[in-house]
Formats: C-alpha cells, structure tokens, sequence
C-alpha cells in the first residue's frame, strides 16, 4: 500500500520519539488512526474530552522532557483543545498538536463544523499551519516540530480530513530532528558588573524561579559564599525546597515562611530564572538584578539595576569565583530565625488541626505528602488543592510537582495526571483535585479505567469556589456563584467502576489515605474539607497593599459573618 499524509505524520512524530496520541476519534481523524495501527509504534490513548487531551500531552512533555501529541478532529474537536494548549505553551512544554480540519473543496464555504485553527490558536503556539497538498505534509510537519522543541512550546498542523488520506507521492525523510535551543551564555562585563554589585551589598538575597532548574547546587553554593536566603516560585518548589539550608519559603498569594520580607529587606535582590509577575511581592526599594534566558523578560515586573540574558546555572558558576566570601550573616541568620518560627507555626496548625472538624485541608495535605513515595508525581488543581500543596506538600529530589501555575486553569489535575501515568507507569501518580475543578471534567475518570492508569485521585471536597468566595467576602460583597451542591464524588466514581471511598470523620483519615495509596487500581478518595479554611499570605503587614490584618466588613452581621471571616483569616 502506498504511503498517506497520515504515514508520513505518524512514522515523523515516531522518529522524533513521540510514544502516546492523547485524543478522540472523530470521522476526520479516521486516516490518522489507521496510520497508527499500520505503524504500532505510537500508542493511541483515548480520551472523553480534547481539553483533557491537551493537558495530558503537556504534563507529558514536561516530565518526559520529550515532545508529547495531541489531537482532536474537525470544527469543535480541535477547539476543544486550547485551553490545555494554553497551559502546555505557557508552560514551555514540546507539544505537537494536531487539529483536523473539513475538506479541502469546502474551506472557505460556511461549510458543517468549518473553523480556521490557524487563526484560532493564534494566541497559543510558536507556530500554526496549514497542509493543503500532499507535497506540503512533510515540510510543514518538520517545521511545526522544530518550533516545538526549539521554542519550546506548541506546534500546531492543520489536517484536512481528505489530505490526510492521498498517497504522499515522493520522499520524506522520518528523522529526528536537532532544534534544541543551546545554551544562553551570559557576557563577561555584566557578570563581572553583578559581582561588584553583590561585592558592594551587605543584604543580598535570590528569588529563584523555573528557570533554575538544573542550577540548584551552584546556586546553593553561591548563597553560602555571600550569605544569601533563598527565596522561590511555585514553578521552583519542587526542585528549589527540598534540603536547602538557606531556602527561606515560598513568595507569593501562595506563599509562606519568610520568603517575602525577606526580598523585601534585602539591599540587592536576584531574580533568577523568574518572571514572577506579582509586583507587590516583588522588592520595592533597593536595587534588583534579573538573569534570564529570556531576554523580553529582563525588566518587565520590576526596574532593573541590571539584566543579564544569560543562562542561570553558567551565570551563577562564573560568578562564584568573583565574590568576596568575608561578610557578615547576620541579615541571613535573621531571615532563617524568622523562617524558622514559621514553619514552628505552622506545624503548630497541624498539630490543632489532627481532631478538627470537619477536617481541615492543610492536614489532610501533610497526610499525603508523608505517605506519598518520595519520587511521586503530583498534579495539582487551581484553587484550594495548589494553595495548601504550596505550603504542606513536601518537596523531594525525586518528586515532581506539575500543575495550571502559568495559566491558572481549573480541572488540569486529572487530565495531567493521565499524561504522567501513561508517561511514567511505574511511579505513583496523584491527582489533587478540587472538587469544581473535578465536576469539570470528570469523564476522564473512565479513561482511567479504559487505559489501565492507576492514578490516585484525591478530593478536597468543600463544597465551594472558595478562592472567589474569600474575594467577594473581603471586598464586603454579597455571596454569589461560589457554593457548589454537596456532592459525593466516591459514590459518582464508584458508579464508574473505581474504588472510592468517602471520609468525613478526622479519626478515619489515616487508613484511608494508606489503603488509597497502596491500591493497585485506580482509586479516589473524596474528602469533606473545611469550607472556611482559606490561607492568607503571612507576613504581608509590613506591604501596606497586602494588609489583610484588618479587613473591613462594614455591613456585616458580627454573629453570621464575623466568626466566618476570622476563621478564613487566622484559622481556627
């Protein structure tokens, strides 16, 4: 049999080591999923949603570090995949999605599901195009696939269904290709330049962002030269946490520990590897310097004293040997002390919160983190589940921690999860989810099933929108869209075909958490979580914008809405 478009793509993504085509069948993705079969080397996993479709393939490729596939079939099919084509490119994860298209002859004529995906994924892609003719498949093919891993990002083709079946005619060539990006190396004058900066301060602290992945020990080492505390981004938790002796927390909405003052006293603060984009957790007076593979991002968040494009880990090696090593410790001794009777504080919580009902969430996080395998994988949801991951789960050299944290999307857990399972069999997967992040798109439970994936699903069951419920709370605004019908997510998983278990009572939470965990299957356990327990970032007093010491509630009834609202703020 001669060989089609769809060989061509198939038998190029195969040898660019794609092994999975996270999708669903739709009639004008036919020829591809006969492509597949012809060629057995690229496993299809079939999804119930495309949205779902895309995550998969981002967490995928940021785990794998591989590029990773998506699809979906004509008009709404392939629409359904941007919000998880979002993610992946915000993320800067190696994605080629494919998005089938009507017929040739009908392009162009208001014809049954016509769309244009080169238009509508404008927003979301390093590159997008279009195959008309068989003689333009592998050239457009090849290129979307360089964007993809050079960018990275996404790569977008657009397939019409009769292309994607005419005989290729001619030569292709399915090669892999060599489209990484190389190594940023920063200029010698404004290293030397950051050096006598670093030399002239006496408070210099880092805040260390996604780009330092693989520059942990050399930063560490350059901390312990000039006493520096080491604050974090969510994005850097998972590599920037774990054992490192001068980690002060993590900066943010999400934040805790003495990250924030810490930047915020600081005489001169790094910014490594970050485009944190929250200029009220940024440092406010003294100078900055920003170092960055991205040269569009020096600057954008914060003034600069100096931005260097260059790579984190060189930038911080040839550093090193230039600055002067004979200076005080005490601006970092006090950032430690104060870093370290938060985490007393916090552990404190814990402590309050074993016997507490209903239960509370930060407790049932530490549960898991400390039963969970050292080298699990975590995909977390917006809202509740990432606000009390980012403070009690418990980074690991071998954990990974994935989630929405560029795009903010809700329902991203469970579908990123079937990417790293499909991924990475052997490790212990979690998907923590909240439970409107769940009711989203909960279909992809039965893929689960149908791919023999034994994810562990987790539910933070509150029965509320409760990051837009605080909002609404402490600007004096009436309730509205944010209670959620209480709903037994066990009962709806059981009716599947997964174990599921449903907890309420605190004294039951341990040997559910153990037997979830060591199922063989895939499992869920929906837990009912403490509607009001929402967490501030602490030590924001001392911002004048962030003060929510005191929140001002007007109108407020002091026997309904107060005890509310101190619980949200301080806890129980």
């Amino acid at each position: 049999m001669e060989k089609t478009v769809s060989d061509c793509l198939v038998e190029m993504l195969a040898a660019q080591g794609v092994e999975r085509l996270y999708g669903l069948v739709g009639d004008s993705l036919n020829p591809v999923l006969a492509a597949l079969r012809r060629n057995g080397k690229i496993r299809w996993v079939s999804m119930r949603h495309e949205e779902a479709a895309a995550f998969a393939a981002s967490a995928d490729a940021q785990l794998s570090g591989n590029i990773a596939s998506c699809c979906g079939s004509c008009g709404p099919g392939n629409m359904h995949l941007i919000n998880g084509l979002y993610d992946a490119h915000r993320s800067a994860a190696p994605v080629l999605a494919l998005a089938s298209h009507i017929a040739v002859p009908n392009i162009g004529t208001d014809y049954f599901q016509e769309t244009h995906p080169t238009d509508f994924f404008a927003e979301c892609t390093q590159y997008r195009e279009l195959i008309a003719c068989p003689e333009h498949a592998a050239g457009i093919i090849g290129t979307a696939l360089r964007h993809a891993l050079a960018g990275p990002g996404v790569g977008l083709v657009t397939l019409p269904g009769d292309v994607a079946a005419m005989p290729i005619g001619g030569h292709f060539y399915p090669r892999p290709l060599s489209a990484r990006a190389s190594v940023c190396t920063p200029a010698e004058a404004e290293v030397a330049q950051l050096a006598r900066l670093v030399n002239d301060a006496s408070r210099v602290a880092f805040l260390c962002g996604a780009g330092c992945s693989g520059a942990r020990e050399d930063l560490i080492a350059l901390a312990r030269r000039i006493g520096a505390p080491i604050a974090y981004t969510l994005r850097a938790k998972e590599f920037m946490e774990p054992d490192n002796p001068f980690g002060v927390g993590m900066t943010g909405l999400l934040g805790w520990g003495d990250a924030t003052r810490s930047l915020h006293e600081a005489e001169l603060v790094i910014l490594w590897g970050t485009d944190f984009p929250y200029a009220p957790f940024l440092p406010q007076h003294g100078s900055v310097v920003q170092v960055d593979t991205k040269a569009a991002a020096l600057g954008r968040r914060v003034p600069l004293k100096l931005g260097i494009h260059g790579d984190v880990k060189l930038t911080a090696r040839y550093l090193l040997p230039m600055v002067q090593q004979d200076r005080g410790d005490e601006f970092l001794a006090r950032c430690l002390s104060r870093h370290g009777k938060e985490l007393t504080r916090m552990q404190a919580q814990l402590r309050e919160a074993e016997e507490h009902i209903p239960i509370r969430p930060e407790r049932l996080m530490r549960l898991v983190s400390d039963r969970a395998e050292p080298d699990a994988v975590f995909c977390i949801d917006t809202g509740t589940p990432v606000i009390w991951s980012a403070r009690y789960l418990q980074a690991m050299p071998q954990r990974r921690i994935i989630g929405s944290f560029k795009h903010g999307s809700m329902a991203c857990a469970l579908p990123m999860s079937i990417g790293a399972k499909a991924a990475f069999p052997s490790r212990q997967v979690i998907a923590v989810c909240g439970d409107g992040g769940l009711s989203m798109l909960p279909g992809d439970l039965l893929t689960l099933l149908q791919e023999g994936l034994a994810v562990k699903v987790l539910v933070f069951n509150n029965s509320s929108l409760d990051f837009v419920a605080l909002e609404q709370e402490l600007g004096n605004m009436p309730h509205m869209g944010t209670a959620l019908r209480s709903t037994d997510y066990a009962a709806i998983a059981r009716a599947m075909g997964l174990t599921a278990t449903r907890v309420r009572h605190p004294a039951e939470l341990p040997d559910a958490v153990k037997s979830w965990l060591a199922a063989q299957e895939p499992a869920l356990l929906d837990v009912v979580v403490d509607t009001h327990a929402l967490a501030l970032p602490p030590n924001t007093d001392f911002i004048p914008s962030l003060n929510f010491a005191h929140p001002v509630l007007p109108n407020a009834d002091p026997h309904h809405e107060l005890d509310p609202v101190r619980r949200i703020i301080f806890g129980s």
